[in-house]
């Protein structure tokens, strides 16, 4: 059996937040149908293109906001997976995730969910401050949040993540704090705790390129390595496993979807602008919604089409095996490629191992504690041409 990943983009939104470069939109629901309709027929022909060798092993809805549409939507997408696609089978498998954001989910919804398949919600949250929220552009207030976290538990979910954000504008370290503080209390399974990285085209970058005042009290870069360290200290106590730079899960609620990426296993994206990695190639759909409506599962509307060579495996390999905790397996490494690890990047792995920021323990290598704080730094060395 070869796994294989399914992501499924729902780019509508009831407003765009301030730091979002996501493609996303606001629309009716004459589009909202017309999409779903793409996004079926668009699935029902690549599945054509897919060998009966591969198995789902988790389905992703993701946006944008996918708890905006109708619940009978995402069960119709669910069906026409099932129809057109193998699924792997056991107690829990496919992991089916939705991420649903407060005030867009109701009780009726999320029976319907339940009754499609899907075992995880992935509620976005990002602070517990409403002044915060305000400033992000969030269309909630906590108080929303626990209203819709409340909902999600009477309804059955047992494998719920909450996002949240850390290095917001204003932010101080006390009311990081508290936030991670309120989310423990609340217990959930998993957490993805990242830093607000302001990106080129979003509301956010367009007032910090003018200076405007909203940014004069960006946390400094000192601020924000102690709001990182803080979120392994206090979810690490909490008995919160960090796996990955930026997620923390319960013991057996590591994100199957989020795990699958690093672990480069296949996996493809439904529905505009959306991105596939499967049979050694990458490349994503259009970014135009009249295109997709119009040409998915008619025309090929993909684009950017890049076909990996060795170099850019074994990068990839390195790359995103090294978010996690848990290194990169340098057996696995020699079974994939005939040759060792170190054949390749003997130099960068000793540089890092003398310096402190990389671990060997003879199987395993993986960025030590100092490491995962600057790992974007490290992680740029093994880049290959």
């Amino acid at each position: 059996m070869k796994r294989l990943g399914i992501y499924v983009h729902i780019p509508f939104c009831a407003r765009k937040c301030n730091y979002c470069d996501f493609y996303s939109l606001a629309s009716g629901e004459d589009e909202k149908k017309n999409y779903i309709e793409a996004l079926k027929r668009e699935i029902k022909e690549v599945s054509k293109k897919v060998s009966t060798d591969y198995e789902v092993y988790t389905i992703y809805f993701g946006g944008g906001t996918p708890s905006i549409i109708k619940a009978d939507y995402i069960r119709e997408i669910l069906d026409v997976i099932r129809s057109y696609f193998k699924l792997y089978k056991d107690d829990f498998y496919p992991e089916i995730t939705i991420e649903c954001n407060p005030k867009t989910v109701d009780t009726e919804k999320l029976s319907i969910y339940s009754e499609a398949g899907i075992n995880r919600v992935s509620l976005g949250l990002q602070s517990t401050d409403n002044d915060e929220l305000k400033l992000l552009g969030r269309i909630h207030t906590y108080e929303d949040f626990l209203e819709s976290y409340e909902m999600v538990r009477k309804s059955g979910f047992k494998n719920v993540n909450i996002d949240l954000m850390s290095a917001i504008p204003n932010q101080k370290i006390k009311t990081y704090e508290k936030s991670l503080n309120e989310i423990i209390r609340l217990n959930p399974e998993h957490i993805s705790s990242y830093s607000l990285i302001i990106e080129e085209g979003t509301p956010f970058f367009k007032k910090y390129s003018e200076n405007a005042p909203h940014f004069k009290d960006l946390p400094s870069e000192d601020e924000d390595r102690e709001m990182y360290a803080l979120t392994s200290e206090k979810l690490g106590k909490a008995g919160y496993e960090r796996y990955e730079i930026s997620n923390y899960a319960k013991p057996g609620f590591y994100s199957r979807h989020n795990t699958s990426y690093w672990e480069r296993v296949p996996y493809l994206g439904f529905g505009v602008g959306a991105s596939s990695f499967f049979e050694d190639e990458r490349y994503k759909n259009r970014a135009n919604f009249k295109e997709y409506i119009k040409k998915a599962g008619i025309e090929d509307i993909r684009e950017e089409i890049t076909k990996l060579t060795l170099n850019d495996t074994m990068t990839e390999f390195m790359f995103l095996g090294l978010r996690k905790t848990a290194g990169i397996s340098k057996s696995e490494f020699k079974k994939i490629f005939t040759f060792t690890v170190e054949n390749v990047f003997g130099k960068m792995i000793e540089k890092h191992i003398k310096n402190g920021l990389l671990l060997n323990d003879g199987e395993f290598l993986k960025l030590s504690e100092r490491g995962l704080d600057i790992s974007n730094y490290v992680i740029s060395y093994f880049l290959l041409d």
